[in-house]
Parts: C-alpha cells; structure tokens; sequence
C-alpha cells in the first residue's frame, strides 16, 4: 500500500484564487392559468408580493384565454393575489426556487362563493456550488493565469480537477465525457476526450464541471461530464471582440539530451489571435467566432530506464518537437419566426495540423553504447466539419418546451510517419499512413413541462456513428514494423436512447429521479488478413437511473445525497488493431475485444453559505465493474513492451472534495479546493493476444491521493486583478504502478483600460519550471522509471478590445 504525506499541502497555504460562479437560477417565470368552474377569466389582476411584508413585487393581468405569466421573480417567499370585479379575491402563498427557471402555478379557480381558501405551495428547483451540489460552474475570463492558452490549460486550474498525460481527471479518475455547448463533438471527443491541449480558450466563455449528471445527458462517461460553452453575445445591435496574445515556452533546457540526437526545442513561441461577432436585431442574431493558435513545443522529452530480469538494462529518450496550427470557425443564425418559435442553424469548422520531429535513443546501461536510434517525422491534419440545426418550439404556458436536434459531424484523420531506425551496421527507412474518416448522425427530441412544484423533462436520441480506418505499412531495410497489423478496419456504433426526468422541490425538501435506457449495437470490423485479431463487437440494452435527494436545513445549509450508474464504452482508438510506433520499444496496441466499463457511484453533498463566502463538501464513492485499463508486457525472447488495454476486475474511487470560497474583502479573495481519495483496483488476470498470447497477472493495487489548489484573486485600483494559483498533486495510481507528486504555480495579472473596452494581460505558467511527471512501471519480468520534462513554464503578453 502506498501513501503519501499531506505535510506539502500546508506548506502550499500560505502560496497560493478561483473562479467559481455559483450555477443558480438567479430569476424566475411564474405562469398560471385562472378559470371559474367553467370558462377562462380573462382580464384578472394578479398581484405578486413579498410574504414577509406585504411589499409588491410584480404583477399583470391574464390574457384573452385566462392565462398570466410574471417574469424576473428572484429567489424567494411569496404570495399571489387574484382579484376580480364579482368574485372573491384569492391569495395563495408560493415558494420561488433555484432549481427551474419556470414554475407553473396550474389551475387556480375562482368562485363566486364565499369561501375559505386553503393556501397552496408553489415549488421551483435549485442549482448548487450548483444548488444541487451537482455540478461547478467556471467563468474562462476570470482565469487570468491562463488566458491566451488552451482550454486544456484552462481547466487544469479548477476545482477538483487534475490533467495527467495530456487527459482532464475528475476526482482522480480520466473517464470523463467533454461537451461543446452540451453536445459531443469530434474537435473533444465522442468517447474519450481529445483535442483539449489545441481547443483556444479565448473562444470559450464558461466552464461545467458536471459530477452528478441527470438521465438527460449521455450514460457514457463514469467520472462525470465537462461541458465547454462558447461565447454568444446578447446585446442589441452589431457587437464583437477581437483579442491577440503570444508567447514564449522552454525557456530553459531542464535536462540534457543524451548524445548524438538533434536539439531540444527552446523559446518556442505561441501566437493566438481570435475575432467574436454578433449582430442582433429583431427577430435576427447572427454570431461568427474565429480563432487560430499556433504553438512550438517541447511536447514529450522522457527519458526512460527499463530494467529486466536477466539484468538487461536500456536507457531512453523520448523527445518530441512539436509544431500545431489550429484553426476553428464557428458561425450560425438564430431565428426568432414568431414569439413561440425558434429556429438555429451553426456550423463548427476545425483543422489541427501536426508536424513531430521526434528522436528516441536506445544506450546501454551505462549509456557509454548506442545501441539504436529511432527517428520519425509525423505530419498529421485533422480537420472537423459539425453542422447543426436546432429548433424551439414555446408553449401557451411559460417554460414548457419541446426541442428538436440534428447534428451531422465528419471528422477526417490524415496521418503520415516516416522513421529512420538507425543501428550500429544499418539505416533502415520505414513508414507508415493512417487515413480515418468519422460520420457521426445525432437526432434528439426534448420536452420540457414546468409542475406546481418542479418540472418533467423527457426526451429521445438516435446516433449512428461510423469510422472506416485504413493503416499502410511501408517497410525499409530490415523493418521492426509489423506489416501484417496494418489493412482496413470499421467502427459501427448505433445508440438509440430514451430517458425521463423529474424534479420536485418545497421550502426543506428537493428530489430528483431520472432513468435513461440505452440500445448500444457495435461492430468491428477486422481486416480478415490481420495476423492477430478478428472481427469483433457486442451489444446492450441497459437502464442507467439517477437519484437525488436534498434536505433544507435553513436558507444557508443544504445536505444533498446522489446515486448514479454510468457506463464507459471503449472508444474507436482503444480498439485499434493498428500497432503504434511513436515509441520504438513501448508499443501501445489497441483490442477490439474491449468491452464497456459499468459504474455506480454514490456521493453525500453539503453546502454552507454565508455572506462573504460558502463552503461545499462531498464524500463519494465509486464501484467499476470490467474496468478498462492499460496493460504492459512483454513477450519470450524480446525486450520490447506492448501496452493494450484490457478489462480487468472490479475497482474502486473513494474520496473527500472540499471547496471553500471567501471574499476577505474587496481587494481579495480566496478559494481552497482539496481532494483526497482512495484508488483501488482488485487482483485480475488476463490474455494479451498480442503480438502472440501471453499471460499477466497483477495482485491487487491501492493509493491514497488527492490534490489541493489554492486559488488567490486581487482586485487592486484602477481596473487591475491578478491570480496566483498553487497546485499539488500527491502520488497517484496507474496501471501497473504509481505516478509520483507534482507541484506547480501559475500567476497572471491584467488591467481594464479604454473606458472598459479594452484589457491587457500577462501570466505565466509553471513559474517555478517544477512539474516533472514522474513514473514507476512494474510488469512480469521487468520495471521501469520514467521521467518527463516535456514544456510546461510559459509566459505569454496578450490583449482584448470588445465594441
């Protein structure tokens, strides 16, 4: 069992702000409709007033159909007062939530009787750190540490959240599902994430961190959802912002290249320059965001010590030099045809170019004997193309809705690597071509219905998702590339869905219960030449319910507990039959006999609010069945090491999260986020079928970890803020071993100038130039230490002017 020691975690106090924006209906519609015993009253004065003093409030008067809606109501107690010319006046007392938007008040009958009427509770529903402590909301803007990078960057900062090989964790788990304006996209991902460390933040406007999803939201997906929404202004008129940034990273060399290979990169630069437009009028808006980033990098420079039974040692490097120019585009129309109907049409461009030049050299133990040198040059353009259609249909009652959705995305994958494998009596020259084409079809159906006392939300989705991949070995002199793995392959992946939501809420008690049903088909299919695998695939109707229940202690405690079940299916590139040879002698291989991870995961939330601050705890747990992991090993007589995923046993989460918010005053405040947790993954055996079959067993692995970030933010005078952020990342386990502790501080300045309209900025990352990831890999017959120095200290000057 390993530990570790919280000693750093204090140390960090006293070094260290964030940016959480409480996600709460800040107003609400209220709607009704008011009859007699048999016909709609037109022309009812409703009266809107404050429970406490009688004070008004709003009001209106029901239309031609005896209908009344009040807008903009704040959080709050209340009572309605109808009143009309021959009928006794009515007073009904209503709660006014966080959780919905909209309340319907039903029915309310009018007599001519003399009566007494009973009082009747109007309910809503409350969004928590969100008001239902399910989920964190993040505004891009305030993050000045890391404006001018990558959303990646961005989301690295934030609570509970930890960035590990290039992949966001949630909790200490990367099982996460990454959405644009909640909805899955190529440019992030449609089962694993991707794409995240060459997504541009300027164009991105808030962040979700959602760990509790409801039955609307896709089962896929265990540690929980992020949800990145792009910027959209709502201002009258022709608006825009037009934004630049740049700069510098690898400023110095953290640690020497062995010998014989090309330099490392330093003083790489980076430009982002970025163009928002919007044009509102009428029953038109028209928006348009562009922006392009342009980065070098030092992306990887690993070096590796791998040890064998027999006493073999082999030194390592991995350094990679990188060049990305990532473009994206996205423009679209919303139109407004009446007062009840909504059309949008958008359209998302992206292309990503990739040039690696890589060098990886293989010495002795005493690194005094090359004994081979692999050299690659990998020119890669990934290029997206997403186009949807969304329309919005409002009922008679306010907040009932039915949403309609089509989303069409082809995501092309075109790839070249081209090696020189340079031995001591030898040059060979080989290659190899990836070209993969996505279609991706979505179609969705939502209904929206406001209650007396929450609302019901149901819907359906269909996706169809296809992925004809085609890999082409070009072998030279005697070649290490194993030709017969290449050919075509197919990914085939049919979800039809359907799901029911309910949410209920009164002044001490809020419930929610969901279920989604998922039909997942699949089907791969296999080049039939392929030396090791066939075709494959599996299938699935399965229930995935949610349940959550809060209690009201007060106005300002709330306890919350969730139950939830997620699945996570193996993406298309987890199954890959295609060996990949970016590292000559640790060869990741993809297995197309993967199977889906099922998880159930419960979690105790409790939030205490006070007037300057707020303080949110959650203690959960999680339980994977079939748990997809990556496991290395070797074969007789070979020193190479292949890393396939696998389902192996049951594993668990179990963890603490802590965030603290306060405003110490109006120059400061702070935000303190800290997460323990405990990682275990059961004793499991299993069959690498590649390159021949050979078996791995592991005993049961276990780790305490966690993370705390300390959030500092400044307002000084004349329109200035800066950040400063400290983050540790205790010891962690992965497959086969352990990822030890990592330290980082990031700080970032900016000033308001031009009357409001502009803003300069400046910060730096990894100030200390101190994250290094470290590993220890422990397999059957051999270990091995890692040590990455890839960039992570950058500094980059920028500026934004909105008109």
């Amino acid at each position: 069992m390993i530990h570790f020691s919280i000693r750093p975690i204090f140390c960090l106090f006293f070094c260290s702000s964030t940016l959480v924006v409480v996600g709460q209906v800040k107003s609400v519609t209220l709607s009704g409709i008011i009859k007699d015993q048999a016909n709609p009253l037109s022309y009812v004065n409703v009266l809107l007033k404050a429970a406490k003093d009688s004070t008004f409030a709003s009001g209106t008067i029901s239309n031609d159909e005896g209908r009344f809606t009040i807008s903009n109501i704040k959080p709050g107690n209340y009572y309605l007062e109808f009143s009309y010319v021959g009928y006794l006046t009515k007073k009904k007392s209503v709660y006014v939530g966080t959780l919905s938007g909209f309340l319907d008040e039903g029915t309310v009958e009018m007599t001519e009787n003399a009566k007494t009427l009973n009082e009747v509770t109007i309910t809503g529903q409350q969004d928590a750190v969100s008001e239902k402590l399910d989920k964190k909301t993040f505004s891009v803007a305030d993050n000045i540490s890391q404006s001018g990078g990558s959303v990646l960057q961005a989301i690295q900062n934030l609570p509970g959240v930890t960035v590990q090989d290039g992949k966001v964790q949630l909790r200490g788990n990367d099982r996460v599902t990454v959405l644009i304006d909640g909805k899955q996209t190529a440019l992030t991902g449609f089962g694993s994430q991707s794409g995240l460390d060459n997504l541009p933040s300027s164009a991105i406007d808030k962040i979700e961190i959602i760990n509790n999803p409801s039955a609307k939201y896709d089962a896929n997906g265990n540690a929980g959802i992020i949800n990145i929404i792009y910027k959209k202004n709502k201002q009258e008129g022709f608006t825009g912002k037009v934004g630049y940034a740049s700069g510098l990273g690898a400023l110095w060399v953290r640690k020497e290249n062995l010998p014989t290979i090309r330099p490392q990169y330093q003083f790489t630069p980076k430009i982002n320059p970025s163009l928002a437009l919007n044009y509102r009028k009428r029953k038109i808006n028209a928006f348009f965001q562009g922006d392009y980033l342009y980065t070098e990098t030092l992306n990887k420079n690993e070096f590796v010590t791998r040890t064998y039974s027999d006493g073999t040692i082999i030194n390592q490097q991995t350094k990679r030099n990188r060049n990305t120019a990532f473009t994206t585009l996205k423009t679209g129309i919303d139109w407004n045809i009446d007062d009840n109907n909504t059309l949008t049409v958008s359209g998302l461009f992206g292309s990503e170019k990739i040039i690696d030049n890589g060098d990886e050299p293989f010495f002795n133990g005493s690194t005094n004997e090359r004994l081979r040198l692999w050299q690659f040059l990998e020119d890669e353009l990934k290029t997206t193309v997403m186009v949807t259609t969304a329309y919005q249909h409002k009922f008679k009652e306010a907040g009932r809705l039915l949403n309609v959705g089509f989303n069409y995305t082809f995501h092309r994958e075109d790839e070249r690597y081209n090696f020189d494998n340079i031995l001591p009596t030898y040059t060979g020259k080989d290659a190899f071509k990836l070209l993969s084409d996505e279609s991706v079809y979505d179609f969705n159906v939502d209904y929206i219905k406001p209650l007396k006392y929450g609302r019901l939300e149901t819907g359906i989705k269909l996706r169809k998702r296809d992925i004809p991949t085609n890999m082409q070995f070009i072998p030279g002199l005697n070649s290490p590339l194993d030709v017969n793995a290449g050919g075509a392959a197919t990914y085939k992946e049919l979800i039809p869905a359907v799901y029911g939501n309910y949410l209920f809420e009164t002044k001490k008690v809020e419930a929610e219960a969901g279920l989604r049903f998922e039909y997942v088909d699949l089907q791969y299919e296999v080049n039939p030449n392929h030396n090791t695998y066939k075709s494959n695939g599996y299938n699935y109707s399965q229930p995935f319910p949610n349940i959550r229940f809060a209690y009201k202690l007060n106005d300002n405690n709330k306890l919350s507990i969730f139950f939830n079940r997620r699945v996570d299916r193996p993406n298309e590139v987890d199954i890959r039959i295609f060996p990949k040879y970016d590292d000559a002698e640790i060869i990741k291989v993809g297995n197309p006999g993967l199977r889906p991870q099922f998880t159930n995961s419960i979690e105790l939330g409790y939030k205490k609010s006070w007037q300057s601050g707020y303080l949110y705890a959650a203690a959960y747990h999680r339980f994977a069945d079939g748990t997809i992991t990556r496991i290395s090993s070797t074969v007789p007589g070979s020193t190479l090491i292949y890393a396939i995923f696998q389902n192996v046993k049951k594993s668990y989460n179990t963890g603490v999260e802590l965030v603290l918010n306060e405003n110490v005053g109006s120059w400061y405040s702070l935000t303190v986020n800290l997460n323990g947790y405990h990682n275990q993954i059961d004793a499991f055996t299993v069959q690498n079928l590649y390159p021949v079959p050979n078996t791995f067993s592991a005993t049961q692995q276990e780790i305490y970890s966690g993370n705390l970030k300390l959030n500092n933010l400044f307002h000084f005078k004349h329109g200035v803020e800066a950040q400063l952020t400290a983050i540790y990342l205790a010891p962690d386990l992965i497959p086969q071993g352990k990822i030890y502790s990592r330290f980082s501080i990031d700080i970032g300045i900016k000033k308001v100038i031009q009357k409001g309209k502009g803003e300069l900025f400046f910060n730096a990352t990894d100030l200390l130039n101190s994250l290094v990831i470290k590993k220890q890999i422990q397999g059957d017959g051999f270990h091995y230490t890692s040590n990455d120095y890839y960039e992570t200290q950058v500094v980059r000057l920028g500026y934004n002017y909105k008109f």
